[in-house]
């Protein structure tokens, strides 16, 4: 591609903040909090009962090493389901042998992971109806820039008691003569009713600061990006949908089913969260200065596994920097490393995925699952995807999304580009931390723990090569 691209990231990234630095939580905000909690485990409960589970696995236990269900880092013992769903045989067990073979073997995965995984897009989403809520010209990393902030309203005269109203924040550099890359943000403030941060705060984080007495600190991704002469944007997710089992009954989900709980196969947030990236992509589309044709995606932790999911079912996307994505995203959900399949199933993280996910934690084993992600990396093909991770370690690292796990999917996927004739990553060796492995698939494991920031520079001069 020599345009430039139109670059769509999703971040998110730990609040640098302690939570005991905050101050206690007041009476109202302790009602709200059980109230959220109830209504998060009535909305789990309700789940299980449709699904006939009546009790769920414990999940791993990723701090307290003498607990039975501690995790396990040791990797002599992660691959206890070593045999992979094959991803270029059909269900019927014939083998695909050329590329236009391909879109139908697809069309089996993509509907794997809707029943199974993900969740379906209803048919029947409301239409989207952007606007600009604020527009103003500022200068940012010295480079003068004009921003911005969009609001994407979902017709909701179905059922107006539901109100979904999507935060988009755009960022373009007053020089740009021509359409240029827009790098898009998971996260943010919300600009309609601002709230403090803290906790998954999503969004671009501060710069990292550089080790004492090793020169100034590294670049932002802000600052690299504009460099470049490429845009930026923040798209807040939990104005799609709430990155909690509460919100299950509101957001575009709740709109969809007009308050009521989901069927099984109804999709979750990381699903509902690709198709408002996909939403913004309707915007750009009418902004003469960004190209809207040529998209990536980028996120961090659970907005890494968000990114993934976006690329792999959203065509317009053309590429993506997949951070610490861990299980539900890049890794082998078959591992026993890290986080696992009972982690996702847990209170706190079911509502990512569709309410069948919740089987593979109670009356099925993860050797049951018909698809894994070596396939999710696969639907990206034949676009460019790049798969980063930190350090593996247990304490104050990156363990627990199991970089190896990643790594594995990664190759896995590899025949499916080779079949479309793109280039699988150049060596099936795990590598040494801080190596770039290149390929059509790309893997980056740094040295600095749970952060996207040092595999920034390594993505763009790689990405650099598909848009020029």
């Amino acid at each position: 591609m020599k345009k430039t691209i139109a670059l769509i990231f999703a971040c998110g990234a730990l609040a640098t903040s302690a939570f005991a630095q905050r101050p206690a939580a007041s009476p109202e905000q302790q009602a709200a909090q059980k109230a959220a909690a109830d209504a998060t485990q009535a909305d789990r409960n309700d789940m299980m009962k449709q699904l006939g589970i009546t009790t769920m696995r414990p999940p791993k236990n990723g701090s307290d090493s003498t607990a039975a269900n501690f995790t396990n880092y040791d990797e002599s013992k992660a691959n206890i389901y070593p045999n992979l769903p094959e991803v270029l045989t059909f269900n019927d067990g014939k083998k695909v042998t050329k590329a236009a073979e391909w879109p139908k073997r697809r069309a089996e995965i993509v509907e794997l992971f809707d029943r199974e995984i993900y969740g379906r897009m209803p048919k029947n989403v409301p239409k989207v109806t952007w606007r600009v809520y604020k527009d103003s010209d500022q200068v940012v990393n010295n480079i003068p820039v004009n921003v911005k902030q969009l609001v994407g309203h979902v017709d909701n005269s179905s059922y107006p008691a539901i109100n979904v109203d999507i935060q988009l924040t755009l960022t373009v550099p007053k020089s740009a003569s021509k359409a240029v890359p827009v790098i898009m943000v998971y996260g943010g403030q919300d600009f309609l009713a601002p709230r403090p941060a803290g906790g998954f705060g999503g969004g671009f984080g501060p710069p990292r600061a550089g080790a004492p007495g090793a020169g100034p600190a590294p670049k932002s991704a802000q600052q690299q990006i504009l460099e470049k002469g490429w845009a930026y944007a923040s798209l807040n997710p939990g104005t799609i949908q709430a990155d909690n089992g509460a919100g299950l009954t509101k957001g575009i989900i709740g709109l969809v089913n007009k308050g009521q709980f989901r069927k099984p196969d109804d999709w979750g947030a990381l699903r509902a969260w690709a198709w408002g990236a996909d939403r913004a992509i309707d915007y750009f589309e009418s902004n003469k200065a960004v190209d809207a044709k040529k998209v990536a995606i980028e996120g961090h932790s659970r907005y890494g596994k968000g990114a993934i999911v976006a690329l792999a079912y959203n065509p317009r996307m053309a590429t993506a920097y997949v951070s610490s994505s861990g299980q539900g995203g890049a890794k082998i959900l078959r591992r026993n490393f890290g986080e696992v399949v009972e982690n996702v199933t847990a209170s706190s993280e079911y509502h990512w995925m569709a309410g069948n996910f919740l089987k593979y934690g109670s009356t099925l084993q993860w050797s049951d699952l018909p698809i894994d992600a070596h396939e999710l990396i696969a639907l990206c093909a034949p676009r460019p995807v790049f798969i980063s991770g930190g350090k593996v370690a247990k304490v104050n690292m990156d363990g627990w999304v199991d970089a190896p796990g990643m790594f594995m999917a990664a190759n896995a996927a590899g025949p499916v580009y080779t079949l479309l004739g793109k280039k699988p990553m150049e060596t099936k060796v795990f590598p040494k931390i801080e190596t770039m492995v290149d390929g059509d698939v790309a893997f980056r494991q740094h040295a600095a723990g749970h952060t996207d920031g040092p595999n920034w520079p390594y993505f763009l001069t790689w990405a650099d090569k598909y848009f020029k």
